[in-house]
């Protein structure tokens, strides 16, 4: 009997330990549940962010698509895509006239505002063809050559009022003036800038310097960045200080200069309308009609962007107005050939 009791005490000792060990064990797995719970708690704002990041790859790829269908819509490439972020269609463009704009230079140097640049542009959207007429700043514009003076120069005209420039070229042309952009030397400077910088094969060394205008052109022959401060020694250099000038067959002095001008005119324009601008088409605009002056306004301008991106530069036709120089009442004059103007203007416009 002793031997029973003992046995049946002997397990109920066992069963008293394995109770107590489960009931010590109880509070262990009860800090694990609580741990685990902690981190339940975790993913509840993880799987937020994820569904919200993949919410917003699913939009942004709507988003593009259907971008790029209205792109393709519009004709696709860079003018596809500046027609769609400029808010035109196939249509507007469709319906787009040939526009001309006379565009001024002003020199900002001297009390009395003159016009170094003079061009007259064209524009055919439909053709997709474009020309570019110069006219020389000491074209003549007086009624008598024997009793000419200083204020008989066409450059001379718009320091009385803009519009005497306008009417004089169209006397000289016989061409109606939609539109006139007046650049002067400082807003020049801003809008190069704006771009960046413009890549130009420079034709010549240019070297000169004139203390009293504060003019200092110093820029070597070749391809390089042409910046807005640069620009402006590039677009007013005639001579240089030993008095050399542009070779002859390039065209010297103020020749030379306009072909420079119409030149840089055609890689600004062909730079301006690349993809890498394309994005940036409203900044430009802002930026270049804050710093000039015109009758034109951003209505007028923005429809022509994006037909003008797939216009190639390359096919401008420049000329300059022709004629020779002469001296009347001792002061140097350009007297433009009539019969010879009205042949080119008939080849232009």
């Amino acid at each position: 009997m002793n031997r029973i009791n003992s046995s049946i005490n002997t397990k109920n000792k066992k069963v008293k330990k394995e109770e107590v060990f489960k009931e010590e064990k109880k509070p262990k797995l009860k800090k694990q549940n609580i741990k685990k719970e902690k981190k339940h708690k975790k993913h509840p704002i993880l799987r937020f962010i994820r569904n919200l990041l993949l919410l917003l790859i699913i939009i942004t790829i709507i988003i593009g698509f259907l971008f790029y269908k209205k792109v393709e819509t519009n004709g696709g490439g860079i003018k596809g895509v500046l027609c769609t972020l400029l808010g035109q269609s196939v249509e507007d463009l469709a319906n787009l006239e040939k526009i001309n704009v006379l565009v001024l230079g002003v020199s900002e140097d001297i009390e009395t505002k003159l016009t170094d640049t003079i061009i007259l542009c064209s524009y055919n959207p439909q053709e997709q063809s474009a020309s570019m007429l110069s006219i020389p700043r000491d074209t003549f514009v007086g009624k008598n050559q024997n009793t000419a003076k200083g204020s008989d120069k066409i450059n001379s005209l718009y320091s009385k009022n803009v519009n005497k420039t306008v009417d004089a070229v169209e006397k000289i042309t016989d061409v109606k003036i939609d539109y006139y952009v007046v650049v002067k030397t400082s807003s020049l400077i801003k809008i190069v800038d704006i771009l960046g910088s413009v890549d130009f094969d420079v034709p010549i060394d240019m070297d000169y310097d004139d203390p009293t205008q504060d003019l200092h052109i110093h820029l070597s022959k070749g391809m390089q960045k042409i910046d807005g401060e640069k620009a402006e020694q590039l677009l007013r250099f005639r001579h240089n200080n030993d008095g050399s000038s542009y070779p002859s067959e390039y065209g010297d002095n103020d020749y030379g200069r306009m072909k420079t001008q119409r030149e840089f005119m055609q890689e600004t324009l062909k730079q301006t309308l690349t993809l890498k601008n394309a994005k940036n088409a409203k900044k430009i605009i802002n930026t270049i009609f804050d710093n000039i002056e015109t009758n034109l306004t951003k209505d007028d301008c923005i429809p022509y962007i994006p037909v003008a991106s797939e216009f190639d530069i390359n096919s401008i036709v420049s000329r300059q107005l022709p004629g020779e120089s002469k001296k009347c009442n001792n002061l140097w004059f350009f007297l433009h050939d009539k019969k010879e103007t009205k042949e080119i203007i008939s080849e232009l416009f």
